[in-house]
């Protein structure tokens, strides 16, 4: 019987195929998290809860993205701290986003008053960027439709105009390599191919701040949090801590134990691991008759128009997502080339759209 990659840490029933709405919880990150429940119904101690599981996935995902922990701030959502950059750019400042992308990255910029807003198709991304620039901002892969932008020549191009950079790793680690030192700023929310519960996602900064304002900030922002509770905070964490939100502490209680899957598998083995799957289903999607978006590097295969097909496949116990009008199926550790098989059959009996 054929074995997924992360056999030994899931079990998954249906044929699960939408990582990129949510990931599947490892084992050992489930009962960690069943004993942290049960020890808040009881009122018994849960000793890693707090400071000590919130660090503990600080320091992983520093491990994952190449940067030191101190440059990482914790918060619970993607929006939160793309708006911690929004109130930090001056006054007249460019923004220049991807046509499309995901609202979290892209909305904080447009409701900040005195942004200019400026939105090019993807392709043209690092093109567009010009001496007013003052950010680009984009997801490493696209929601939609797993495209996966061209980081090198964004990155690149802000330099040359003087504009920083954010990178919106949200579909991106855990299966894609990324290095968060190649950007100003990169946000990463972890409930996807991070496998966290949702509730933990990752800031990372430039050593010197990048400069951001703590305006979010309270007492686990401060240097000696226990010291900083009432009052203003009278010394702000030196490091990416000063960003910090309080934090979800069930959800960070799990969080390192998910992390550790993704170390211990490793991205490059998961990268080809998720490709191949990926390839085989666009090869079995074209001699279907369907043309999935032509992103060969990406773990996300998409089809456009085929949202119809949702019904079938739900009720096939096969899960995906349609974003966009496309079907959207994303294969991760746990996927084998047997819920890729079992996807293709039962779209092989899907009526055509009329």
């Amino acid at each position: 019987m054929e074995t997924s990659l992360g056999a030994a840490h899931f079990a998954p029933e249906p044929t699960y195929l939408n990582t990129a709405s949510m990931g599947l919880l490892p084992r050992k990150a489930a009962a960690v998290l069943r004993e942290g429940v049960e020890n808040a119904v009881t009122g018994r101690t849960t000793p890693d809860l707090g400071f000590p599981s919130v660090d503990g996935a600080r320091a992983a995902f520093a491990r994952l993205v190449g940067v030191d922990p101190g440059r990482v701030a914790t918060s619970g959502a993607v929006a939160v701290h793309t708006g911690l950059i929004a109130t930090s750019l001056p006054e007249g400042a460019e923004v220049l986003v991807a046509d499309g992308d995901f609202s979290s990255l892209v909305n904080p910029f447009a409701v900040r008053p005195g942004i200019e807003l400026r939105s090019v198709p993807l392709d043209a991304l690092a093109d567009a960027v010009r001496p007013g620039t003052a950010l680009v901002a984009v997801s490493a892969v696209q929601s939609a439709d797993g495209r996966v932008a061209d980081l090198a020549a964004i990155r690149e191009a802000a330099r040359a105009h003087g504009a920083r950079t954010l990178v919106d790793t949200t579909q991106a680690a855990g299966w894609f390599p990324v290095n968060a030192g190649d950007f100003d700023y990169t946000v990463t929310g972890s409930y996807k191919w991070l496998l966290c519960p949702r509730g933990v996602s990752f800031l990372t900064v430039p050593e010197d701040g990048g400069g951001l304002r703590p305006v979010f900030s309270g007492w686990t922002a401060g240097e000696d949090p226990w010291e900083s509770t009432y009052g203003p905070v009278r010394r702000l964490a030196r490091s990416a801590r000063r960003f910090d939100e309080s934090h979800a502490l069930l959800a960070y209680l799990a969080a390192p134990h998910a992390l550790a899957v993704i170390e211990e598998t490793g991205t490059e083995a998961i990268r080809a691991h998720n490709l191949a799957l990926a390839a085989r289903c666009r090869a079995g999607l074209a001699e279907l008759g369907y043309e999935p978006v032509p992103e060969p590097d990406s773990a996300i295969v998409a089809v456009p128009g085929l949202g119809h097909a949702e019904e079938v496949l739900t009720a096939a116990d096969v899960h995906v997502a349609i974003r966009a009008g496309n079907l959207r199926a994303a294969f991760h550790l746990y996927n084998t080339a047997a819920d890729v098989d079992r996807l293709l059959d039962v779209l092989s009996r899907v009526p055509a759209r009329t």
